[in-house]
């Protein structure tokens, strides 16, 4: 058996209305899917989903006529590859559901089997007032969901903390409650600061009033020190590490025990391959591993599966703000979205793979690259 082809694809939706996200100043007018194939000599073919792989065009030859099954081969030409370019990770997904396919076996089981399910938290992305907020809780709640991540990036702190005080005394404790603070990273045509550490102890100290289960990157995404002073002064759990580049940056964090919860993501920093490890040494330091999965349904499935095989993770992201971001927008390249159940949960089932199915019409029509 042996790898013949790798094809890169991009499709765009059009959103109408625009996606205001909360980390973004300027509004999302479409939404793109960057798909990679791995196709092989027997007609199987593996999905991933993700950044576009800058750099990877011109490099396929170092996977083509090798044996699909080598994972821990293509796993160190990827890391080479992105340390070179772009993050180059899809890849490793789509050779791991590529895997799962050639066994007839779903990820979850082929990195462990903890588990065939995994339970999420509503990731809203989007800033909403006060009554507006409290309506979302609500109709999450009674859809099943028993968490919400909800988003600072007003003006000031202070008018975050007021919406998310009024939000607590509306829902009391039916609800956990995550913040993101988007202080670790900006968009590139955004200029403003990160919160300085008093700013975030100031802000830390609040959300402990209120109960908040995780802060999540109130610091600079470099600024080891302060998060791992600010993880020592408060008793609430300190998140981030979502956009980490590099794994062994990832370990650094896990060694000077930095944060509370690790939030990487297999689309953009290690893959499956990488982040099954970077998840045992988290548990092994005591700590937290819950990936970032904001993005298409193939990158939250390739988390989930994560999360589901090696165990251990409390709540998994699930990005969802009705009516702006949906699962028909977020997944419109797959002929079923991916969906919670009544309890909160994804249930992963017994396909192989992912377990997913490209609308190949729905992708004709959208495709632009």
């Amino acid at each position: 058996m042996e790898i013949t082809r790798i094809v890169q694809s991009v499709h765009r939706l059009p959103l109408d209305p625009p996606f205001q996200a909360s980390w973004d100043t300027r509004p999302r007018r479409h939404f793109d899917l960057q798909l990679v194939r791995v196709e092989t000599d027997v007609g199987l073919v593996g999905i991933g989903a993700g950044d576009a792989m800058p750099g990877f065009a011109g490099h396929e030859n170092l996977f083509v006529g090798q044996d699909p099954r080598e994972l821990d081969r293509h796993f160190r030409v990827i890391e080479n590859l992105s340390f070179h370019y772009g993050r180059c990770w899809p890849l490793d997904i789509a050779l791991w559901d590529l895997f799962g396919k050639i066994l007839g076996e779903p990820i979850w089981r082929l990195l462990g089997g903890a588990s065939d399910r995994v339970p999420l938290y509503a990731s809203s992305g989007s800033l909403r007032d006060g009554a507006e907020l409290v309506d979302l809780a609500q109709a999450l709640r009674e859809e099943g969901f028993s968490a919400l991540k909800v988003r600072f990036q007003r003006p000031h702190w202070r008018q975050d903390v007021a919406v998310l005080e009024q939000l607590r005394e509306a829902v009391g404790h039916d609800l956990e409650l995550m913040v993101d603070c988007n202080q670790a990273w900006r968009m590139p045509w955004d200029t403003s600061l990160p919160w300085t550490f008093k700013d975030a102890l100031l802000v830390a100290e609040c959300l402990e009033d209120l109960d908040i289960y995780w802060m999540e990157e109130p610091l600079h995404r470099g600024d080891y020190d302060g998060m791992a002073r600010l993880r020592d002064s408060v008793d609430l759990r300190i998140a981030g590490g979502e956009m980490t580049r590099e794994l062994h940056e990832l370990r650094e964090i896990v060694a000077r025990r930095c944060l509370d919860v690790i939030q990487t993501d297999v689309v953009c920093t290690g893959g499956i391959s990488g982040l099954r490890r970077v998840a045992q040494s988290a548990f092994d330091a005591g700590l937290e591993f819950t990936p970032h999965t904001w993005g298409h349904g193939i990158g939250l499935l390739a988390n989930a599966h994560l999360a589901a095989g090696v165990g251990g993770c409390r709540f998994l992201e699930y990005p969802f703000d009705p009516p702006a971001w949906t699962p028909e927008r977020r997944d419109f390249g797959l002929t079923e979205a991916v969906v919670a159940n009544d309890d909160g949960q994804l249930l992963l089932g017994e396909a192989p793979g992912l377990g997913i199915d490209l609308d190949e019409d729905r992708l004709a029509e959208t495709r632009i690259g």
